[in-house]
């Protein structure tokens, strides 16, 4: 068989290059990545990156949608291979999110042009200039150099090409700019992926909690705060009382990470503590006036603010009516999260995504409740 060819079960994927070469090559980046952070990155940023690019992390991609990896002799069934062209349009929020999406639109080997946020860092050029910085001469590097990213607003008529251009169109954003893109005339057979606005927030346990939790808690707020979709911006403690969120508060503020806060954010979240102490909210700003936290119930409101996180205590049932509408992820920090009660929970709500608090913002092949990466390729029904 092929070195292209590569076997998973009874599904093989046709892929155009060596796909242990192509590990390889991220794994030498990755490598080189963990001696220093650009300048357009934060550190967190960085380290998720880092952290997404490890070897079995990548391959997680092809065991989750084909299957295990298998040698020959195996009765083949389905035959994929790149559905073509790919074309992505990236919120200007989550600016993380054009780095991971190209990093696994890579391993379809299919062009790629990339709208970055007209009012964003664009990370993923970023990115596609430290890559090609720093990795030897190889397919990965020229691949990378070929790829395509570019700025401009809503009105562009390149949004257009864009559209009629692609195979697959991958759209980040709010429910209307969605409509907007797939609206645009496409190719019949083209495929539309959408990632609309959602919301997510963290269920813990106080017996489930120690100095490393509430540091991983504190790590997925403070990336993006309330911006991002896998941001909690709300933190449950289940079966817990006025008195745990308080105490969970307060370890919180003691863990904060010692550093500069801009100006702006810093006089945002003054003004947002007192608003949110006007609507009930026992609230508090964190170090150098970082966030506002803010202790209170299910029953108090919303907390608003792009760095505002809410601590209220509930029974699981109550956590469950009490979800938005357009809730994605539980990060859970429990003592037995898959204990068969919180699946069958989990399984009468419309959560998307249940994962250890640390691993919220990790982005995968499964999101949104489907396999959106393996609709990156085209399946062939294959009967011997």
């Amino acid at each position: 068989m092929s070195e292209h060819l590569i076997s998973f079960g009874g599904n093989v994927v046709a892929l155009g290059y060596d796909l242990d070469e192509r590990l390889l090559q991220w794994d030498v980046l990755r490598l080189k990545m963990v001696h220093g952070v650009p300048e357009e990155f934060t550190r967190d940023e960085w380290a998720y990156l880092v952290t997404f690019l490890d070897r079995i992390n990548l391959m997680e991609m092809f065991i989750r949608s084909f299957g295990p990896r298998a040698g020959g002799g195996v009765t083949v069934s389905a035959l994929f291979r790149a559905r073509g062209p790919i074309a992505i349009w990236l919120p200007n929020n989550v600016t993380l999110l054009g780095p991971l999406a190209l990093v696994l639109c890579s391993f379809t080997n299919a062009p790629i042009r990339i709208k970055t946020g007209s009012r964003s860092h664009d990370l993923c050029q970023a990115f596609i200039s430290y890559a090609l910085e720093h990795l030897p001469q190889g397919k990965l590097r020229d691949y990378l150099s070929k790829q395509v990213t570019e700025r401009f607003d809503r009105n562009d008529p390149r949004n257009q090409t864009m559209a009629a251009e692609a195979s697959v169109r991958i759209v980040f954003g709010s429910d209307a700019t969605i409509r907007a893109i797939h609206s645009l005339p496409n190719p019949v057979h083209s495929v539309g992926i959408s990632f609309a606005d959602h919301r997510s927030e963290a269920w813990v346990e106080i017996a489930a909690l120690d100095d490393a939790a509430i540091t991983a808690l504190i790590k997925v707020f403070t990336i993006y705060g309330q911006a991002g979709c896998t941001s909690p911006r709300r933190v449950v403690v289940i079966d817990g009382t006025r008195a745990d969120c308080e105490w969970l508060r307060g370890k919180m503020m003691a863990l904060w990470p010692k550093q500069e806060v801009a100006m702006h954010i810093s006089s945002q979240n003054i003004l947002h503590r007192q608003l949110a102490a006007a609507a009930g909210w026992d609230a508090q700003t964190g170090p150098r006036n970082g966030a506002v936290l803010g202790v209170g119930s299910l029953e108090t409101g919303e907390m608003n603010g792009l760095m505002s996180l809410a601590l209220v205590p509930a029974t699981a049932q109550e956590a469950v009516v009490a979800l938005p509408t357009n809730i994605q992820t539980i990060g859970h920090c429990l003592t037995d999260a898959s204990a068969p009660a919180w699946l069958s929970l989990v399984a009468r709500t419309s959560i998307k995504r249940w994962v250890p608090v640390r691993e919220m913002h990790h982005f995968g092949a499964v999101w949104d409740g489907y396999n959106f990466w393996r609709h990156l390729f085209e399946e062939v029904a294959i009967h011997s």
